[in-house]
């Protein structure tokens, strides 16, 4: 089974935050999927962890060694779709591509954003809850 997995769940597993080992339990066994833009999120979360002085350079460092042993599949999404969905749900780009990936596989979505999940509900994405 597919599961898009968004940016928050990949920093609570590699951050080692509180619902990491329940997000491990639920994904036992399923093909991780999501868009490329996942990827450069990671970033972007490690710099305002930074910014915030919640994390050094090293133990970024270390989270991304953790990061890249989880097998995920990069898919493509198709911009016209996620643009569509952005326009017509008043949200970023970022969150459409994940709700698109959730529509075009036919998969669950993974997320522990509040703001995500909610707009995901009302257009009938199914959601994995932890």
């Amino acid at each position: 089974m597919n599961i898009v997995i968004d940016t928050s769940t990949l920093i609570a597993v590699i951050a080692d935050e509180p619902e990491r080992p329940k997000l491990i339990e639920v994904t036992i066994g399923a093909d991780l999927i999501a868009p490329q833009s996942v990827h450069w999120e990671i970033g972007n979360a490690f710099s305002a962890m930074f910014k915030r002085k919640r994390i050094s350079l090293e133990q970024a460092e270390q989270a991304l060694e953790i990061y890249h042993k989880i097998p995920i599949t990069w898919v493509q999404t198709d911009l016209n779709q996620a643009l569509n969905i952005a326009a017509s749900c008043h949200i970023y780009a970022y969150d459409a591509y994940l709700i698109v990936c959730a529509m075009n596989y036919k998969a669950p979505l993974l997320s522990l954003d509040k703001f995500l999940i909610g707009k995901a509900q009302d257009i009938g994405i199914k959601l994995i809850e932890v």
